[in-house]
């Protein structure tokens, strides 16, 4: 049986969709019954936006190490969080926790250079285009991030925020994202990286220009990859 995996929530439909991309992919891995165990712990929304968007670092790997934590204590035996928003703390609070963390932007970075991408286009919050995790990550592998104009940026914020966080894309909102995904083919791009939680109800879509990697898929699938080989290896 695989070991029972730990889920720190921060979108809450993002979670949402995590979790319904690991028991799919369980469901392919290990049939209709043998399900791995998924704990899911959150702290509010909007506690992570303030601390982002004030960019108190030490507050958000708080958070995360506090919800770790608890679902270590609930049994939780690997971790792992699908908001892409926050990655940039993970690494602060990986050799504190008991029980080790499934590192996404590692796993989406090598995802991605394993197909020798050149160029990739990132769509998300500013917070995650603007930031460093991504851009260092693929760096460090010769991949260069390319990402939206200002204007851009704004219509798929928009989006992602009042649209997407709460379950919801409009079909005008959708061909708007996509317009921004072909504009950045035009501009270089060889993929597009959907560097937002919510991404699987965009690759799920589909006719997108260029080839697309979902941060939230790669990591749920790598979750339900340990989690079964930790359990291979412990017996």
């Amino acid at each position: 049986m695989p070991k029972h995996i730990g889920m720190v929530a921060v979108s809450p439909v993002g979670a949402s969709l995590c979790n319904r991309q690991l028991f799919r992919y369980a469901r392919e891995t290990l049939g209709h019954t043998e399900h791995p165990t998924v704990s899911i712990h959150n702290i509010p929304f909007a506690a992570y936006i303030d601390a982002v968007r004030g960019g108190h670092w030490v507050t958000v790997a708080s958070m995360l190490r506090d919800s770790a934590e608890v679902l270590a204590q609930a049994g939780a035996q690997i971790v792992f969080t699908p908001d892409n928003m926050v990655q940039h703390a993970v690494p602060m609070v990986e050799s504190s926790c008991s029980i080790p963390w499934v590192n996404m932007a590692d796993l989406v970075a090598d995802a991605i250079a394993a197909d020798n991408r050149a160029t990739v286009g990132i769509l998300g919050t500013t917070i995650v285009t603007s930031g460093s995790t991504y851009q260092a990550t693929l760096g460090m592998r010769g991949v260069r991030i390319h990402k939206p104009t200002p204007a851009e940026a704004e219509i798929v914020e928009h989006i992602i925020f009042e649209e997407l966080a709460y379950g919801s894309l409009l079909p005008e909102s959708l061909e708007s994202i996509r317009t921004v995904a072909c504009a950045m083919r035009d501009r270089g791009c060889d993929a597009i990286l959907f560097g937002c939680s919510e991404g699987p109800e965009l690759e799920d879509r589909g006719d997108w220009p260029l080839p697309t990697y979902d941060a939230c898929s790669i990591v749920a699938a790598e979750a339900l990859r340990r989690a079964c080989q930790v359990d291979s290896a412990a017996g």
